[in-house]
């Protein structure tokens, strides 16, 4: 039973990012600035309230026996997750959506490869916060309900379904082929789970780094919110709306965490 629910849970934000590239064959054209300023704003209140409730609280009461010093395994995982997703960030060639200059090291790769590169990256970290919590539901632990991983996988699943139509429409823009732009758009969200299986085989064996795992999650995602979501709600002229949305997609994630958890 808990072997199924997992396989189901995995899946459901991946999901997301596929329905969310789907709109490639109904949307003649492409997002408006503002409405791709406020799907990034969205997705980055989901990932910051994701990263806090499902993952670092957690990692910090799984620690309470350490005392004082229960924050000491959140605060390690937390900075090997920055550091991490840091590392990817110098190492992978990959341009933002909306961004011109490419980041990373000089590559001849076309723009479309580094725009999925760019959303990969992006995926890397939802797929292991995912995985690790399912890790933690899986071996028994009574602070990781099946309810409250459920809450995890539906809130990134609802922020990949705009995410997965921010990569699609873009490449469609650049020239792409309907189904050429929608297979982007889901290869982009490929990493996920499979993120998520790596996590939970790793996770097995080390059942104890429960708490530095979760963290290490909860860092890769903050980066990747003040690294890539923010700069890009807040781009262009100015406007309130990514604020506005960031703070839609937090109180969304904080009730579906608190409610179902």
């Amino acid at each position: 039973m808990r072997q199924m629910e997992t396989f189901l849970g995995i899946l459901i934000p991946f999901l997301g990012t596929t329905l969310g590239s789907s709109c490639v064959f109904f949307m003649k054209n492409t997002f408006s600035d503002l409405i791709q300023r406020s799907l990034a704003g969205f997705a980055a209140g989901v990932m910051v309230a994701a990263s806090i409730w499902s993952l670092l609280i957690p990692a910090i009461e799984q620690s309470e026996s350490m005392g004082k010093l229960s924050f000491l395994p959140a605060f390690i995982g937390f900075w090997s997750g920055v550091l991490f997703l840091l590392l990817l960030d110098r190492l992978i060639p990959h341009l933002h959506v909306g961004s011109e200059q490419a980041e990373g090291p000089k590559s001849k790769l076309g723009r479309t490869t580094m725009m999925m590169l760019a959303v990969t990256l992006h995926n890397i970290p939802e797929g292991m916060a995912v995985g690790v919590v399912y890790a933690g539901f899986l071996s028994g632990n009574t602070q990781i309900t099946a309810a409250s991983a459920l809450a995890l996988s539906l809130g990134i699943a609802i922020q990949n379904f705009p995410e997965g139509a921010i990569i699609s429409m873009p490449l469609r823009a650049e020239g792409e082929k309907k189904s050429k732009a929608f297979l982007g758009g889901v290869i982009s969200g490929v990493v996920e789970p499979i993120g998520a299986v790596l996590t939970i085989v790793a996770a097995q064996f080390v059942i104890p780094a429960l708490p530095y795992l979760l963290s290490f999650a909860a860092g890769a995602m903050l980066y990747v919110v003040v690294e890539e979501l923010i700069p890009e709600m807040s781009q262009g002229r100015h406007s309130n709306l990514g604020t506005v949305f960031f703070a839609v997609g937090f109180s969304v994630m904080m009730a579906l965490d608190v409610a179902l958890g």
